[in-house]
């Protein structure tokens, strides 16, 4: 699998209006994108840092992952997400080849457009791992 970078740090929060403030005015970042995922049940809202972004996640139903992880775990960091050169479906073969558990056997769209599929943390050492790809770049 061909890594290029970090591409995101997901995290849960309960209400986008009142983390975003704190990103913004403490942190000094800016939001430079806010996006509804609908098939996902999540609205986000982005921020850049370097190359990587901060992906925060408000769940829009009661039943989405999101808020189930809420409901458990409180707010907090999600998901590290990785940009993959190779593609994401190449680099969920060959993590399928060496017998990590795949939450998605195929990618799917995710925010900003990106394709992307997801590692179950039973495989990863407790951390849920997103691999994402930008087609605008292929």
């Amino acid at each position: 699998m061909n890594i290029s970078h970090i591409e995101h740090l997901g995290i849960a929060v309960k209400n986008l209006e009142q983390a975003i403030p704190y990103y913004e005015k403490v942190l000094g970042l800016k939001c430079y994108n806010i996006e509804e995922v609908a098939d996902q049940k999540v609205r986000t809202a982005f921020f850049k840092v370097g190359q990587t972004k901060i992906e925060l996640l408000e769940p829009t139903s009661e039943d989405s992952t999101i808020a189930k992880f809420i409901e458990k775990r409180g707010e907090g960091i999600h998901h590290l997400a990785f940009a993959v050169a190779d593609g994401v479906a190449e680099a969920l073969a060959q993590c399928e080849a060496e017998g990590v558990q795949l939450i998605d056997k195929a990618p799917r769209k995710g925010a900003e457009g990106l394709n992307i599929a997801f590692l179950h943390p039973k495989s990863t050492m407790g951390v849920l791992t997103e691999l994402c790809e930008n087609p605008a770049e292929k």
